[in-house]
């Protein structure tokens, strides 16, 4: 599954209000500011800071 190059382009992490990447292996919307990554359900980005994922090696701002 694949996220709407339109859609990415406008999409931004809740929590910085920067921009989030996609990464198609692992299906979710990462934002490197934030240092955690939003599930995508069913081609739905759930962008609620509490479904959110830390991510090791990255802090956050």
């Amino acid at each position: 599954m694949t996220i709407d190059p339109w859609l990415l382009e406008r999409l931004v992490c809740p929590a910085t209000r920067t921009p989030l990447r996609y990464d198609a292996e692992r299906g979710e919307l990462v934002s490197e500011a934030a240092g955690v990554a939003y599930p995508v359900r069913d081609g739905v980005p759930v962008l609620l800071v509490e479904e959110a994922r830390r991510l090791e090696g990255i802090s956050s701002a």
